[in-house]
């Protein structure tokens, strides 16, 4: 593993390390000047840098742009020869972009595509320029669709060797979980809808792939570093946490770098460096191993002794078994009765870590199901709760109507009442007119009679 440059308490570095996987030990190189400099490339000192980007190619390393006590016009590329020990730098052409650090590179066939950062007075950047690595020239294309907004800082990827995925970054106020997609054929961006764990919000984080997933470490934002490692299945946009660790621990360092290595036949994610409210020199390393297919699923509780829990994570034919371990620094040389004896510990670990990945397996299956109780528990109380309302509001309905029907028998008697009483009063104004009647057909008395009697 190869590390150039970076900037420690306040200044850049151009020193150039190199950790030998197979002894676990550093040195550091001497850059030479190239003896006769060929056309295409002209021989100079590797410039003091951080927020720069490195990118194999071929037997060589690439280094393109980041932050300088002398900043350029232009983005430079440079190029490291690690058989011969030099630097050169790579002569381009067309429109080459502005100058600029926190940028990300991504190798997408034979192109590399340069998307965002921050340039010239802290302004940021959200423009896409793609070098052709067989002709070396720059373009900068037009794409539809709705970009990223401006950002630095943020980690990206190539799937399949046409998406090109851009995570999380930073503002100057702050801080992106988003996740972008550029189709490179149409050249159309696309915000996909994000499925499983919700990432939490980071700029100054590292990723690596090993096929269809991405693995995204460290960084933080303005309020703590992270302390989850993610992996994106590509394929699915699905999130999930592989492990937790504490929030000051080295491999959640904001500015870390993460690469993914080979070591006798299983793959490692290697991390190095980074800031945690002090700078860290520490290596880590993740393990993934293919077993049989299970779903995937996750243990969140952090483990001990350096060793974090294990997580699986697998698409419909494989499971991924993750564990994170410090790599220590030894010497280069080792007696072969140390080898053995390494042989024979880590015979024993492996044992160790069998038994405890069947135990973790079997806490988490008791923990779904324990999950997928509650959750049943919660839905019937949640029904439990709809039924009473409903039962309440049938009720007050009820009681409403009793009340009306109480209402209108009072009028009902009110009206027989009424109805009595006019009867009455019908029979009183009859009697009264048959008496008038009667008092009309008597003949008047006095008269004749009365003046002659």
């Amino acid at each position: 593993m190869y590390v150039f440059g970076g900037n420690h308490n306040g200044r850049y570095l151009g020193d150039i390390q190199v950790l030998d996987f197979e002894s676990l030990s550093w040195s550091k190189l001497e850059a030479k000047s190239q003896s006769g400099p060929s056309e295409s490339a002209e021989a100079v000192p590797f410039a003091a840098c951080a927020g720069h980007s490195l990118i194999p190619w071929g037997n060589k390393i690439l280094c393109l742009a980041g932050h300088t006590r002398e900043p350029t016009e232009s983005l430079s590329v440079k190029e490291f020869d690690p058989q011969t020990c030099t630097w050169s730098t790579l002569r381009t052409y067309g429109s080459s972009p502005s100058s600029r650090g926190g940028q990300s590179v991504t190798l997408v066939g034979d192109t590399l595509v340069v998307f965002g950062g921050e340039g010239h007075g802290r302004s940021l950047l959200n423009d896409l320029h793609i070098l052709d690595l067989e002709t070396m020239t720059w373009d900068e294309f037009a794409t539809t669709g709705t970009p990223p907004p401006p950002r630095s800082e943020h980690a990206a990827a190539c799937f399949a060797d046409r998406y090109l995925l851009i995570f999380g970054g930073g503002s100057h106020s702050t801080c992106f979980s988003d996740l972008h997609v550029l189709d490179t054929q149409t050249m159309e961006w696309s915000r996909p809808e994000q499925q499983g764990v919700t990432p939490e919000t980071r700029a100054g984080h590292s990723g690596v792939t090993i096929g269809e997933y991405w693995f995204i470490s460290g960084g933080g934002n303005s309020r703590k570093g992270v302390s989850d490692t993610l992996v994106l299945n590509m394929s699915t946009y699905e999130w999930s946490v592989v492990t937790g660790l504490e929030a000051r621990a080295p491999p959640t360092s904001e500015g870390s770098s993460l690469v993914m290595h080979t070591i006798n036949g299983e793959k490692f994610l290697v991390s190095f460096g980074g800031y945690s409210g002090r700078y860290s020199n520490q290596v880590y390393a993740l393990k993934a191993s293919l077993k049989s297919s299970v779903p995937f699923q996750q243990i969140n509780e952090a483990g001990t002794n350096g060793i974090a829990p294990i997580s699986e994570a697998a698409n419909s034919s494989r499971k991924v078994i993750f564990e994170i371990e410090e790599l220590q620094d030894k010497p280069g040389n080792k007696a072969d009765t140390s080898k053995t004896a390494a042989q024979v510990v880590k015979g024993e670990r492996n044992q160790i870590e069998d038994k405890l990945n069947q135990e973790q397996l079997q806490s988490l299956r008791l923990r779904q199901e324990l999950a997928n109780v509650e959750r049943r528990n919660t839905e019937l109380t949640e029904e439990l709760h709809l039924v009473r309302d409903q039962l309440s509001a049938e009720q007050e309905r009820a009681s409403k109507l009793e009340d009306e029907v109480s209402e209108i028998q009072e009028r009902l008697q009110k009206m027989d009442a009424l109805e009595l009483e006019f009867k009455l009063l019908r029979g009183e104004i009859d009697s009264g007119s048959n008496t008038a009647a009667a008092s009309t057909n008597q003949p008047p008395r006095g008269g004749f009679w009365r003046w002659n009697g």
